[in-house]
């Protein structure tokens, strides 16, 4: 179980993208961040990935393996694609050869031994994608994962992240296209402003309550009540 408390991120002396996110991860889920552009969502998973240290809070039980793909593929790789998997295979201890698969399952359409920097945005995402489900069993984050697909390949992704999480994959996803959240199983959330909400819960309420730390305690054990989160005064 992956286990999000407290989590406050602030890039310098701006506002806090993050306002202290309680989040839990266990295995075999797959949780989907919904929301707007520039709500949080990828700095949430970049922080859940350890890329990004937090500004305050912490992340436990993130495992040793944990595979990551940004929104945006690196446009300027040299690697081929076949040399980029190998790279990633031998650096991950995993066996060659299954992520070539992945790719002609998704339908990658190019030359493997060509320089990745030559490949259209999809086929690039198939590749990022191919290189993220290295290995199994491991803590999944993809950052719009289905952007840029045909609708093919599109639906084939549906197919590889549920098999991963059947597998005891914990996957956490942003999505903007309403696809990942139709998939079985999807614990689905909403990120306003720095906050996450149930996507069912949207007649939810904030309130500010000046109280004690054992009141706030018993506050939070009360029915209906989401989350508590202390305030920097």
């Amino acid at each position: 179980m992956i286990t999000v408390s407290g989590l406050v991120q602030r890039y310098g002396r701006g506002p806090e993208v993050l306002r202290g996110i309680d989040l839990e991860l266990p295995p075999g889920r797959l949780t989907v961040l919904l929301g707007e552009n520039g709500c949080g969502k990828s700095t949430l998973l970049r922080v859940v990935a350890g890329i990004v240290s937090p500004t305050r809070g912490t992340v436990r039980g993130r495992p040793r393996s944990v595979a990551f793909l940004p929104e945006r593929f690196p446009d300027q790789l040299r690697l081929s694609p076949r040399a980029y998997l190998r790279h990633f295979a031998r650096m991950r201890g995993a066996p060659h050869g299954g992520q070539e698969q992945v790719l002609d399952r998704l339908g990658f359409v190019g030359d493997l031994d060509a320089p990745a920097s030559e490949l259209s945005k999809g086929n690039a995402q198939k590749l990022g994608i191919a290189t993220a489900l290295l290995v199994r069993g491991s803590l999944l984050v993809l950052d719009e994962p289905w952007a840029g697909l045909d609708v093919a390949a599109r639906a084939v992704l549906g197919e590889l992240v549920t098999e991963a999480v059947a597998d005891g994959a914990t996957a956490l996803v942003t999505d903007h296209t309403g696809l990942a959240a139709a998939l079985p199983g999807a614990h689905v959330l909403r990120m306003r402003a720095g906050l996450l909400w149930p996507e069912d819960g949207a007649d939810l309420v904030e309130l500010l309550v000046r109280c004690t730390p054992e009141a706030a305690d018993r506050l939070g054990r009360l029915p209906g009540v989401h989350a508590v989160r202390p305030v920097t005064p």
